[in-house]
């Protein structure tokens, strides 16, 4: 019994590993333009992860993420701008990792206070807030150099203007859509584990 719930877990690992590479490598799947705005949509499969698996599994997934724009970053990169920033792993790396990490524990946390639908929306936001924040912080403290500025069409000493003006926009749009399909697809998947283990 212990060996098929290892085998069902690695699995099920293995598989969330493949959709979040193939929404981090196909266009129009991992990154959504709207406009002058991009959404990105792999803060949802962390969160979706972490709210249905719990936190270590989402560190994995989100780990992946990580480890797939650090590397990409160096071979492969997403934009003219990602060599400049996502080669530091305390840029790329990090804040996806935690995704996981405080979108399952904020999940685990409030599910015993509120309902689970409001406690995977919460998940989800604060998963989305980590990445916003830890991202665009870390491109202040560590990438602040007159190349990224001018990408964000700023210079190096307003900089932090420019990318706050980021989290008011793109930021808002990527927290609200994460905290909005978080729920909508973990709760389901969740039922239907349940039905499918009994």
């Amino acid at each position: 019994m212990q060996n098929r719930q290892q085998i069902q877990r690695l699995t099920t690992q293995a598989l969330l590993i493949v959709i979040i590479v193939l929404q981090d490598l196909i266009p129009m799947i991992g990154n959504l333009p709207l406009g002058p705005l991009s959404i990105t949509t792999l803060p949802i499969t962390v969160g979706v992860v972490a709210v249905v698996w719990g936190p270590r599994e989402g560190m994995v997934v989100g780990g992946v993420w990580g480890l797939l724009t650090w590397v990409r970053a160096f071979v492969y990169p997403s934009s003219p701008l990602a060599p400049l920033i996502f080669t530091n792993p305390l840029i790329s790396f990090v804040p996806r990792l935690l995704i996981g990490l405080v979108a399952g524990w904020v999940f685990i946390g409030l599910k015993k206070v509120v309902s689970p639908s409001l406690a995977a929306c919460f998940a989800g936001l604060m998963g989305s807030v980590t990445n916003t924040v830890l991202v665009l912080g870390g491109i202040y403290l560590f990438a602040n150099t007159p190349a990224v500025a001018s990408a964000y069409h700023a210079t190096t000493s307003n900089l932090a203007t420019a990318l706050l003006a980021v989290v008011t926009t793109n930021g808002l749009v990527e927290m609200l859509v994460t905290a909005l399909v978080v729920p909508a697809i973990a709760l389901p998947v969740m039922h239907a584990l349940k039905r499918i283990n009994k």
